[in-house]
């Protein structure tokens, strides 16, 4: 093929609209009417499920037995058998076989459980090496379930010798109806779109159907971090791609952890919410100011200067609705000044051409044969949320207000006499610049000055020199208007990396559950809570593939205090360890009202759903009365699957429950910098 033939259709800029389109029809824009996600399944013949029962006991009873093994590799391997199990088990306990063939499926795939947990009765693992695909699991760390993901492991691996291999990730389209069961079937069979030479690619499950946000996104996460433990993997040649729902994670990994990959490889899907409902779901939409806000943690148009770091080769076909998705890109990335590399598909609805998928390969293998600058001299880095603070060897610690853009450009520049840092900053009130051993592109004995500036002049600060190993770390803090070297001493609570909101982020780590085991004094809020938990439960499992860890408020432990975000449901006379940190939160709520600075609701029928830093350890975090904060209505299209409440709010009961929100919420916003309440906002 003549890559003066491609060039026709290789668009550098793509500014063609799409015609508007339904989704899946207008039904799925009526919030009053949702159909259920996953659907219902299909009754399981009572003969079937009693070999699917016997099947599971034969299984369970050799994963008991490997339990009481205490060697680490059995235990290491032993989520390669439990897999099986869950897939098997939850598809027959929540009916979810939706066509009859997937009966024997799961026969089958409880028929390699057992296999595999007979062969580490043995002490053997020959899946730990085998070529082709291969299905394997890990432990989460977000609520102790077990997880699957795929990998297609190249012919020429070995297990040993000191090569290091590329990863390709490659994120799945949208499945409603993507079981565990029928994904580790997939995984069995189908190879995937791109299958490079010399490469292992992973397939992560993403905890079902939701682009890989929130607990999906930490799934595909805690998937690389098993495969590196696993395999041999080049820390410098791992790359991102997908297509369609994954296209769409693909652009919300390559500008969240752009110095993760080497390249990112995105295909049709969305970018952004707002634009895509419109164009594709023709929804009306009427968000209120803060969900506006929270559209930034994964409009990744708002991101797209950090693609200056990332080599990114977007596809669609040039008819497909999807090309939206590029075209939003485009966009945002021409005012930063970046020109996309968009390859479009001729004559192509949503699908990959056949010669454009030979186009992307030769560029990525390219790309990756080069791998990742562990070092770039020159960093561009924005962000919105410490969710996502790093930018190679700039690290944002505070911010002067979240939800708000915040950005870095920082430069080394070197001579023979000194080396200077040069930083322009906005939104940034707390910097780290850390450069690994044997990074550091200056000598121990260079001064190090850092020039920094806010769009004036700038202010010249010495930093440290560079220690003998060649690391170089450095910390920097505004007072005021002026910059210090230095970290801030703080007394008190600050919103930093990992501790600061909203509510979901909670949901993207350990976290436990806390039942109520007393009476709320009011009836309502007894009725609400106790419906609201329950839902929590049951929706956990539907849309994020876990169980979620349920305790009664008088079993909590000092480990769980430790190692868990609480989520505390019921009120302060109902639940005791609500009742012990009650007057340590902004928020009052006692018997007769809930007080939020300068307003007042009764406590008769309000309650308050809110985040903040657990008061007995402030490490992390306590939430009342939410779990993930989208519904019924969000998960029928998956731009609409983002966080809908800020760090807080103040629910009245009256209104019931539904599909969009949990009752009728009457104030909310985000805590300061600081965790404190802002002052009341303006009607």
């Amino acid at each position: 093929m003549r890559l003066s033939w491609l060039s026709v259709f290789v668009v550098v800029l793509c500014s063609t609209s799409c015609a508007p389109a339904f989704a899946d029809g207008p039904a799925d824009n009526q919030a009053e009417k949702v159909r259920p996600i996953p659907p219902a399944g299909i009754e399981v013949p009572e003969d079937e499920r009693e070999d699917l029962e016997d099947g599971l006991k034969k299984l369970k009873a050799s994963i008991d037995e490997l339990a009481q093994k205490k060697d680490a590799r059995t235990q290491e391997l032993l989520p390669d058998v439990l897999i099986y199990h869950k897939a098997v088990s939850d598809a027959l306990t929540y009916r979810e076989f939706f066509k009859p063939p997937e009966i024997n499926t799961a026969k089958s795939l409880l028929n390699d459980g057992l296999a595999r947990a007979e062969q580490l009765k043995l002490g053997e693992a020959p899946w730990t090496t085998a070529t082709g695909l291969v299905p394997r699991g890990y432990v989460s760390k977000i609520d102790g379930s077990v997880q699957p993901y795929g990998l297609v492991v190249p012919e020429s691996f070995t297990p040993t010798g000191p090569h290091r291999w590329r990863l390709d990730l490659w994120f799945h389209g949208r499945g409603e109806v993507l079981s565990e069961v029928n994904f580790l079937e997939d995984r069995r069979k189908n190879k995937g779109q791109f299958t490079p030479t010399d490469t292992i690619v992973l397939h992560p499950y993403g905890r079902y159907c939701n682009a890989n946000k929130l607990a999906g996104e930490i799934d595909s996460l805690e998937a690389i971090e098993s495969v590196k433990r696993r395999y041999r993997i080049d820390d410098d040649r791992i790359a991102v791609r997908g297509f369609s729902m994954g296209g769409a994670a693909c652009w919300q990994f390559a500008v969240h952890y752009t110095d993760r990959w080497a390249a990112a490889a995105p295909g049709a899907g969305f970018s952004e919410t707002p634009d895509f409902l419109k164009v594709f779901q023709s929804e009306t939409l009427e968000p209120t100011w803060y969900e506006q806000k929270l559209w930034h943690m994964y409009d990744c148009t708002d991101w797209a200067a950090n693609l200056a770091q990332l080599p990114t080769v977007a596809y669609s076909g040039d008819k497909d609705r999807q090309k939206q998705a590029a075209d939003m890109m485009a966009t945002a990335l021409k005012a930063e000044g970046i020109e996309l590399t968009h390859l479009i598909g001729p004559d192509t609805a949503h699908a990959y051409h056949p010669l454009m998928k030979q186009e992307i390969d030769r560029r990525m293998d390219s790309i990756m044969s080069l791998g990742r600058n562990p070092l770039p001299l020159d960093v561009r880095f924005t962000t919105y949320t410490l969710r996502y603070p790093r930018m190679h060897w700039v690290t944002v610690c505070e911010l002067g207000e979240h939800w708000e853009k915040a950005s870095v450009r920082a430069s080394i520049q070197t001579n023979p006499l000194s080396t200077e840092i040069v930083l322009n900053t906005s939104n940034v009130t707390t910097l780290a610049l850390t450069i690994p051993p044997g990074l550091a592109p200056f000598s121990s004995d260079s001064p190090v000055k850092v020039l920094i500036s806010e769009g004036g002049p700038p202010q010249t600060l010495d930093a440290p020199k560079a220690g003998s190993d060649r690391s170089w770390d450095v910390a920097l803090h505004k007072q005021g208007a002026t910059w210090k070297v230095g970290p801030r001493a703080i007394a008190g609570l600050v919103k930093r990396p990992g501790l600061q909101g909203p509510i979901d982020d909670a949901f993207l780590d350990s976290f436990v559950f806390v039942r109520p085991t007393g009476k709320s004094s009011h009836e309502a809020i007894e009725k609400w809570t106790q419906s609201e938990l329950s839902h929590a439960i049951i929706h956990w499992r539907q849309q994020f593939r876990g169980k979620a860890q349920v305790k009664d408020d008088t079993a909590i432990t000092d480990a769980d205090i430790a190692n868990s975000n609480l989520v505390l449901w019921g009120d302060p006379t109902s639940n005791a360890v609500l009742k012990k940190i009650a007057d340590k939160l902004p928020i009052r709520w006692g018997e007769s009202e809930v007080v939020v600075g300068d307003r007042k609701f009764p406590a008769e029928h309000h309650a308050p759903i809110a985040i903040y830093p657990n008061p007995l350890n402030p490490n992390r975090y306590v939430v009342l009365n939410s779990s993930f904060t989208y519904r019924e209505y969000d998960y029928l299209n998956n731009a609409r699957q983002v966080p809908k409440l800020p760090d807080w709010a103040i629910v009245d009961v009256r209104t019931p429950p539904n599909a969009r929100y949990p009752g009728k919420v009457v104030d909310a916003d985000f805590f300061d910098e600081r965790w404190q309440l802002k002052p009341t906002r303006a009607e």
